[in-house]
């Protein structure tokens, strides 16, 4: 199976890691699963994704002290395989793993995905365990020194090591048996560690070797844009940035990132700009609150994503998903540019203002999204001449005359000058689409 064809367009769906950090049940799963398939399905949204530490007993409970327990009990099979925590998903006793829970989420016709760490438990190792398939153990195969800087549950491995990509390659076998989908591996994506870009390509093989195809999400960024090639053939999708959360100068900040990364972005290659914070999050981090992006941001942020062609994973706790943020993530024409758009590229962008273009695959569209950087309302423009530098033609000399609809109000307007310009919102965003002439 080629890889590429496991992602033909970016990956939409739901994590539990915005709302409830490292504490997510599975009835929480399951609820959250219900609404996209009631209210959101319908639109392109599709995988459900367990983030982090579902195979720890008490999570969230020393919060106050970590955000994960260090050396603490976790579940896990003879062959060093972690498991979920039966206290969390209780379907998952007796060895029945996450496959009760993905039968549940593929049930409602929607995809199933985890987190896992990069590497190899470190109780596994320090016990000695078993490697399926193998005669080596745990200890032979961990790297003690390839240690990720902020969760204590794993070691990287020694890529030499017999046994290896034995362990990779049964953990993915495993994975195949649940049902699973989509796989987020963390520790990994930024090459914290010289193993890191050996294991990226130990784990895409485990994939090809399992015989599901099983969606591959690398985090955290910044990934490195050297090593694009490396990620666009090993894996699906990649941060290119740190954790997002809902903060206007890290939001800033992904226009220069995107513009970094537009060059990268193919069928099944995906630059990801992480999670889309929006309605309530935060509960599992002692923070329970909506959204501190105002509606201008969250526009601005929805728009960037989508003309960018980035994954888009929704950080909201969908049971209380609110009549605003239903309405943004449900926007056909808006969400159209994910799945029917390509060659995105920034026209121009200095500290007050940018400006993107891309086309539809039908041939016709051509998009125009401006954006207002700024504290303050402002005008925005763009020419034809802009956009066509820029790489798209949009089949015009001027927009005079030009009818043009503004695809998030809806509105549509006839131009009335050379340029496209609009009076934009401060820190907003206005995305028009524009049909060539026939």
């Amino acid at each position: 199976m080629n890889k590429n064809s496991f992602a033909p367009t970016p990956p939409m769906g739901w994590n539990s890691y915005d709302y409830y950090d490292t504490t997510v049940t599975e009835d929480q799963v399951k609820s959250n699963a219900d609404v996209m398939a009631s209210r959101l399905k319908q639109y392109g949204w599709e995988y459900v994704v367990v983030d982090i530490q579902w195979y720890a007993y008490d999570t969230g409970s020393k919060r106050d002290r970590y955000q994960y327990i260090p050396f603490w009990k976790v579940e896990m099979d003879e062959y060093s395989r972690l498991l979920p925590c039966p206290d969390r998903f209780p379907s998952s006793a007796g060895g029945k793993g996450f496959r009760p829970l993905a039968d549940y989420v593929h049930s409602l016709g929607l995809k199933f995905g985890i987190h896992i760490m990069r590497g190899i438990p470190r109780i596994a190792a320090h016990s000695h365990m078993k490697i399926k398939g193998t005669d080596v153990t745990a200890a032979e195969i961990a790297d003690p020194y390839s240690i990720c800087r902020w969760n204590p549950d794993m070691y990287g491995l020694n890529v030499q090591a017999e046994g290896a990509q034995q362990y990779y390659d049964s953990l993915f076998e495993l994975y195949a048996q649940w049902g699973i989908d989509f796989v987020k591996v963390d520790d990994i994506c930024r090459h914290d560690m010289p193993s890191a870009k050996r294991e990226t390509e130990m784990i895409h093989h485990a994939i090809r070797k399992c015989g599901r195809p099983i969606v591959l999400s690398l985090s955290p960024g910044p990934a490195l844009v050297d090593k694009a090639w490396h990620y666009k053939k090993y894996a699906n999708m990649w941060r290119i940035t740190d954790d997002f959360w809902d903060s206007w100068p890290l939001l800033l900040n992904m226009f220069e990132r995107c513009e970094m990364w537009q060059d990268h972005v193919s069928p099944g290659c995906w630059p990801d700009c992480d999670m889309l914070p929006l309605g309530y999050i935060g509960k599992g981090f002692g923070n329970e609150r909506y959204t501190n992006f105002s509606k201008d941001e969250q526009i601005t942020m929805l728009t960037l994503w989508c003309i960018f062609r980035s994954p888009l994973m929704l950080g909201a706790e969908l049971t209380k998903l609110d009549e605003w943020t239903e309405s943004l993530i449900t926007n056909r024409k808006v969400l159209r540019l994910v799945t029917h758009s390509h060659g995105a590229r920034q026209v121009k962008r200095d500290e007050r203002q940018a400006v993107w273009v891309s086309e539809d695959v039908d041939g016709k569209g051509v998009y125009i999204a401006l954006f207002n950087l700024d504290d303050t309302e402002r005008r925005i423009a763009a020419s034809a001449e802009e956009l066509e530098a820029a790489g798209v033609d949009p089949g015009i000399g001027s927009f005079l005359g030009v009818k043009l609809e503004e695809l998030w109000s809806g509105e549509i307007v006839t131009n009335t000058a050379d340029d496209l310009e609009a009076a934009v919102p401060s820190h907003g965003a206005k995305l028009f689409r524009i049909d060539r002439p026939v």
